[in-house]
């Protein structure tokens, strides 16, 4: 044999060898991925959820004051004014916060397409926990400023107490339906293998009162009724399980 005959020989087997190996690398990748992509046996996904009805304890008045001027700068400072009197007012009564809302100007125009005069809203929003306060201090409110709406909610502690509960029924019925198919499939338990809890908050439930306070009489309006609903709260908890002889 030439030495080029053996040079052209070695350099063939080294390719077969490279390629040997290359294809038992991919073989055991294949297999690695095939094992990690397909879930063992007696393996099943559940969901379960729990939820109830809790009176609402918050509750949002939010109230409104509307001028028009002739500039857009008078009009500017209009507004603040009549907002921080509102405000003011807000702070001396016991058990109910206050905080600005919207705020907007906007010109008007005349057939032609000239500004002929601004327009301008702005809002204070009453939040509390004692209907009863917030109602009356909306009512006291009624010279400087009219209701828009009123909207309930719960309150993060009244949110969080639901939940509790409710997280520890859901996780009782993810339980009882795992021992149920467990026993259904011929195994004698589970453990678990992945679980997720949910939970779901309930959106604020508006009841628009502008009507009611807008028939009013001059002068200090009587307290607005108000009255909370209630709101539901879900948890949700999802996972699998492997089932066990």
């Amino acid at each position: 044999m030439t030495r080029t005959t053996a040079s052209v020989f070695t350099l063939v087997a080294a390719a077969a060898l490279a390629s040997a190996a290359a294809f038992a690398t991919d073989a055991a990748r294949a297999a690695t991925l095939s094992a990690v992509e397909s879930p063992p046996a007696g393996v099943l996904s559940l969901s379960a959820q729990a939820s109830e009805e809790v009176p609402q304890d918050v509750v949002d008045i939010t109230l409104f004051y509307e001028q028009e001027a002739a500039d857009a700068a008078s009009l500017t400072d209009a507004l603040n004014k009549r907002t921080a009197a509102a405000l003011a007012q807000a702070k001396n009564a016991s058990g109910v916060s206050a905080h600005t809302g919207a705020f907007s100007i906007y010109p008007s125009t005349d057939r032609n397409g000239r500004i002929s005069a601004w327009r301008g809203r702005t809002e204070v929003v009453l939040e509390s926990r004692d209907f009863a306060a917030a109602s009356k201090l909306a009512g006291q409110m009624n010279t400087s400023m009219q209701v828009a709406n009123v909207s309930f909610s719960l309150s993060p502690e009244a949110q969080r107490t639901a939940a509790e509960h409710l997280t520890r029924q859901a996780i009782d019925a993810f339980r009882k339906q795992a021992e149920s198919a467990a026993q259904a499939f011929g195994y004698s338990g589970y453990t678990i293998r992945q679980v997720n809890i949910g939970q779901e908050a309930p959106p604020p439930r508006p009841m628009f009162a502008m009507r009611a306070m807008a028939a009013a009489p001059a002068g200090e309006a009587a307290p607005l009724p108000v009255e909370g609903g209630k709101a539901r709260v879900n948890v949700n908890v999802s996972g699998s399980v492997q089932m066990t002889r």
